[in-house]
């Protein structure tokens, strides 16, 4: 390796590793105080970065927004239905999806203040709760399946079921000290037994 090459390669790892750092400020403020509380200086701060460096790489606040949203869902992926279609029997998806969406939000809560607080406010953060909100679309579905006809066609029992999965469902019951397994085996009870009525 030429010395050229070797230093363009410590530049361009050192940069990856700024870039990064600017990320994980960003996600960190975001979940402390929301995307709209948080300005450039703070996430400079934070990432004892410049200012300008922020913009050097984030030109844009939407930018920053759009890549550290991105980055992080990447990283933390919401369940699929291959978690419980290939694993559980159809009658135990209810239970299922929803100890795997609690454990998911109990994990990931702090984020998830953050930025259910700040939605409406950026375009590029909607964009995300949107694509969040179809993941939730197919668990109501799978759930609904699930449930004998009479209860598929109710619509009760359809509010039940998209109310159960909900952040702020959750965090609600969370917030009152129950745990995951609680509130997964509570809103399951629910949704089985919601009046037809």
């Amino acid at each position: 390796m030429t010395t050229r090459t070797y230093t363009k390669t410590k530049r361009a790892t050192k940069e990856q590793e700024t870039h990064q750092k600017i990320i994980d400020a960003a996600i960190g403020l975001y979940g402390s105080v929301g995307p709209a509380g948080t300005t450039i200086s703070a996430v400079a701060t934070n990432a004892s970065v410049q200012r300008l460096t922020v913009y050097r790489h984030f030109p844009k606040e939407a930018d920053l927004i759009a890549g550290a949203l991105a980055e992080w869902f990447d990283a933390n992926p919401m369940p699929g239905p291959s978690d419980w279609r290939d694993e559980v029997s159809m009658e135990n998806w209810p239970i299922a999806i929803l100890s795997m969406l609690y454990g998911y939000y109990s994990e990931t809560s702090v984020l998830w203040r953050g930025l259910m607080a700040d939605r409406g406010k950026f375009d590029e953060l909607d964009k995300f709760l949107d694509l969040a909100d179809m993941h939730l679309a197919a668990m109501q579905d799978d759930m609904m399946r699930s449930l004998p006809t009479a209860r598929r066609n109710n619509a009760l029992c359809q509010a039940v079921v998209r109310h159960s999965v909900q952040f702020s469902t959750w965090h609600s019951f969370s917030d009152s000290q129950l745990d995951t397994v609680e509130i997964a085996a509570l809103m399951e009870d629910w949704v089985q037994k919601c009046p037809l009525g």
